[in-house]
């Protein structure tokens, strides 16, 4: 089959895996919580690009790496469970700044940290394993682009309304007690998204 006659099956896989909650959106929600739209930009920019140029280097052939040296899988879990437990303690001790406003002594993620972000987070190389071995078809580099493009876009939209999402409740955190128990909630909810990786130990 061809790339685009899998594009609509591609639109359902992104639409269902890039909207559900996973590692990098409890990440935007938080952040948009603690640090609102503007300032989680480069954190929203991070997560789409960086995954969709993830996704177009799997689709070149990055996954055989690891069919060729098995033992970086064991690597890349233990870097996944250290990083993910640095972010989930970075959020959980975003302390607030003032008592009138859910604005934190913390900064948000930059570009690169969420783009670095993807290469460890399992729920993305699921992602970027299954989309394109399933849905590049024939099409050869066009699949893979098509790939790209789609989870590029799609994924735009998502970080951004899971970063309004948790921008919405800044005025119901804006006490310094409401937004520490939301971030020790986050952190928590991220820490947990770990048990697969445990699990596959």
């Amino acid at each position: 089959m061809t790339a685009l006659s899998l594009l609509p099956a591609l639109m359902g896989f992104a639409l269902v895996t890039l909207f559900t909650p996973g590692p990098n959106n409890l990440m935007l929600m938080a952040s948009g919580a603690n640090f609102g739209l503007r300032r989680s930009v480069p954190h929203m920019a991070g997560v789409a690009l960086g995954f969709a140029g993830m996704a177009g280097l799997v689709g070149l052939g990055l996954a055989r790496v690891f069919e060729i040296w098995p033992a970086l899988t064991a690597v890349l879990r233990v870097v996944s469970i250290l990083f993910l437990l640095w972010l989930a303690w970075k959020i959980a001790t975003a302390a607030p700044k003032a008592a009138d406003a859910p604005d934190t002594k913390g900064t948000p993620l930059t570009f690169l940290q969420a783009a670095a972000f993807q290469w460890v987070n399992p729920k993305a190389w699921a992602m970027s394993v299954t989309a394109t071995s399933a849905y590049v078809g024939d099409g050869g580099l066009w699949g893979v682009a098509l790939v790209v493009s789609v989870f590029a876009a799609m994924g735009t939209v998502s970080a951004g309304l899971w970063t309004v999402l948790g921008q919405s409740l800044r005025r119901l955190l804006a006490k310094p007690k409401r937004l520490r128990a939301f971030n020790i909630a986050m952190a928590l909810l991220l820490v947990a998204t770990l048990w697969p990786i445990l699990a596959a130990l």
